[in-house]
């Protein structure tokens, strides 16, 4: 049985996945090898298979773990006991801020997406759809309560934050002259200063 974690206490998955996100944003994921990636992870092939099945599955993974952290906050947000323009405020913002937070992993999805199989893919798109429909159910409830305007359908108000969010990793550089925190709250007060009835 592959070790779980390192001499340092590190879990092995969670190396692969560090090795394999570094060397994707580096050099592309079509031009790392898996023998690469388990040289950079300190670990072997074996060890790979045994948490991943392959290189697609590790590729997957690099978007996925960022979707259900996102997932996992915007539920929170969509839940809270308060004023749906403040909860919706505050996952717009936290969307921006945790996709700066895991660039590489954002860029090499959409860098990447066309190597999962059409299977992967499915799964992948569902996930994200499912992140985008809840997002969206905060924007109808505010439509519905009269707080939002109704003039633009909630689906274009999703699209357009989102298209905003998903071209961070083309723009956005850790040295620029804004936060990850500024970033967030410009997009986030657009995203309800276009919502104002």
């Amino acid at each position: 049985m592959a070790r779980t974690t390192d001499g340092n206490g590190m879990p092995v998955p969670q190396r692969l996945l560090a090795a394999a996100t570094r060397l994707f944003a580096e050099q592309g994921y079509g031009s790392t090898s898996v023998q690469e990636i388990v040289e950079a992870a300190g670990v072997t092939k074996g060890a790979l298979y045994h948490y991943f099945g392959s290189k697609e599955d590790l590729l997957q993974e690099v978007y996925a773990r960022v979707l259900r952290l996102q997932q996992e906050r915007l539920d929170a947000f969509a839940d809270a006991d308060e004023p749906v323009e403040r909860r919706l405020r505050a996952a717009a913002a936290d969307v921006v801020v945790t996709t700066i937070e895991n660039l590489d992993d954002a860029a090499i999805f959409f860098r990447s997406m066309h190597h999962l199989s059409p299977e992967k893919n499915k799964q992948v798109r569902a996930e994200r759809r499912r992140y985008h429909e809840r997002f969206r159910a905060l924007v109808e409830e505010g439509q519905r309560s009269g707080v939002f305007t109704s003039a633009t359908p909630a689906d274009l108000v999703v699209d357009y934050h989102f298209g905003s969010v998903h071209h961070l990793s083309t723009w956005y550089g850790p040295d620029g002259p804004l936060t990850p925190q500024q970033v967030a709250d410009h997009l986030a007060d657009l995203l309800l200063r276009a919502l104002r009835p």
